[in-house]
């Protein structure tokens, strides 16, 4: 019987087995130093293997020796992207792009590297070609529905998605962005969901899944049904976490005693630089007061950047695993105030959406770096978000965000939200106290009751003219990369005002908890 044959460098890769491939790639490499395709698989085996500056190196010979290679600068892209060289990313993203490439996977990774940078308009064509060339590339579907969707073309975004249950039926992704189209939920869409619950092998499918059953029949009007489906996604995430609620009690309690003396940092910014900082919760109207004020023709919006909790952690030089902990915030005092500012300038600048003199940055929980950020930027504006307690409360605990994000994790357990939401508000008076003045609180609720008055009062805080174009902020036509995507799309309303008041018989210890603390529940 015939030996099948060795399988190759590229077939190793394809299994999983980074391991292999790179000891595959070194063998080759060893007999023929020039084989730039074996430099290629060790590259994207080391950045498999999360040997990030290994990557780089291997990935930059194979590229300077073949000048010109899509698939090569591709990788390229996407590994500095892991890096955090956002800039240099972007440029070996486009000179892939210039390099004319047809292959299908090369397409979707150029088009992965764009969006991550906020340039989903430089995306959404490569993931059209990928598709188009692979029709049954679920993954590169899914990439090209989420776009879609961010660019508010509902009914395109809906097709691909359906195109992707048609062939999976468990897709909870595919289910929970089509949930998010906010398109009208029917009996057999719950039904549809609730019947491929038990082929979803993948736990994180499954959360996937109960968090869209609970979306069309929120919709649907059956709340009680909702909730089930709520605490039960939430229960099966929260137990995969190992979260404390210690661990952010500990950031915030260290925040405040790092300001409550004299400030932190050195009192050496001259940066002129203004800009501008949406902040809050998320899901209080973060996204919605972005979209009014970028909306005005001096603003564009760089939208959720990592940016300045990146130049802390950088400016820190600690080891410690979290972006911010206390170890970090110790590590800050004495540090440059000018250092931090032109760090987080250096990295935001990259996005896309950064460019311009005036920007916003509408990361939420930039709400804990509010006083680094006003020290390193004398111009800087915050506009911070507030909305009622049990209201953000609710719309954080039925939202899934980002499953690897470690910024949430306090979202999926009704009472650790109460408790954030008390840290929130506690951290907030105590900025407003330590710095008087510099910060301008939108509560959400006069915003959708009066969007012009709350509007004048944003912008001239901003000191900024007036834009008729602010009140008009649905006929924006930027994407928006955030859950509210649809929403932001529509006129202003109030629907959103009291929603957690339809799930009032389940959200009793909540309520208790919030009046013990003094805390209006609206």
């Amino acid at each position: 019987m015939a030996q099948a044959p060795a399988p190759s460098l590229r077939d190793l890769l394809a299994a999983g087995d980074p391991a292999r491939a790179l000891a595959a790639a070194g063998e080759a490499l060893i007999r023929n130093p020039a084989d730039a395709d074996a430099g290629f698989v060790a590259a994207v085996a080391l950045a498999e293997a999360g040997r990030v500056a290994d990557a780089l190196k291997a990935i930059g010979a194979v590229v300077r020796a073949v000048p010109g290679n899509a698939e090569y600068l591709a990788q390229q892209a996407r590994v500095l992207l892991m890096a955090r060289r956002e800039g240099e990313a972007l440029a070996a993203a486009r000179a892939a792009v210039d390099a004319a490439p047809s292959d299908p996977l090369v397409l979707d990774t150029i088009g992965c590297v764009f969006a991550r940078l906020g340039a989903h308009d430089e995306a959404l064509p490569l993931f059209e070609h990928a598709v188009a060339a692979q029709p049954d590339a679920v993954e590169y579907r899914f990439n090209l529905a989420s776009t879609l969707g961010f660019f508010g073309r509902v009914s395109d975004a809906a097709t691909q998605y359906e195109a992707i249950i048609a062939r999976d039926p468990a897709h909870g992704r595919a289910h929970l962005g089509l949930a998010g189209l906010k398109r009208k939920a029917s009996p057999e869409g719950v039904a549809r969901i609730e019947a491929s619950l038990p082929q979803a092998d993948d736990p994180l499918e499954q959360v996937r899944l109960h968090y869209a059953a609970a979306a069309a029949l929120e919709d649907l009007r059956e709340h009680d049904r909702a909730f089930a489906h709520l605490a039960q996604g939430n229960a099966i995430h929260r137990a995969r976490l190992g979260y404390r609620f210690a661990d952010d009690e500990a950031v915030f309690d260290a925040v405040r005693r790092a300001f409550v003396g004299h400030l932190p940092l050195q009192a050496d910014s001259t940066i002129e630089d203004a800009p501008l900082f949406v902040v809050g919760l998320p899901r209080t109207g973060t996204t919605l007061v972005d979209r009014i004020v970028s909306s005005h023709h001096a603003i564009t919006s760089a939208g959720e950047l990592q940016a300045m909790p990146l130049a802390v952690k950088q400016l820190a030089q600690t080891g410690s695993r979290m972006v911010l902990d206390p170890e970090t915030i110790g590590a800050l005092s004495g540090a440059s105030a000018q250092v931090l500012g032109e760090l987080y300038l250096g990295r935001a600048r990259q996005n896309a959406g950064a460019q311009s003199p005036l920007f916003t940055d509408k990361f939420p929980l930039n709400f804990l770096y509010i006083g680094w950020i006003l020290q390193a930027f004398p111009n800087a504006k915050v506009l911070c978000l507030r909305r009622g307690a049990m209201d953000s409360v609710w719309s954080n605990y039925k939202h899934l965000f980002a499953i690897g994000s470690p910024y949430y994790r306090w979202s999926y357990d009704l009472m650790d939200t109460a408790r954030y939401v008390l840290l929130f508000q506690r951290l907030m008076a105590f900025w407003r106290q330590r710095f008087p003045g510099r910060i301008h609180e939108v509560t959400y609720e006069w915003l959708v009751a009066d969007q012009e008055a709350n509007t004048r009062k944003m912008l001239a805080y901003c000191g900024l003219d007036w834009d008729a174009a602010c009140l008009d902020f649905q006929n924006n036509t930027a994407a928006v990369a955030t859950p509210s995507a649809q929403q932001v799309r529509e006129p202003i309303n109030a629907r959103a005002v009291g929603r957690w008041r339809a799930y009032e018989a389940h959200l009793g210890e909540v309520m208790d908890f919030f009046t013990a603390n003094g805390i209006p529940l609206d």
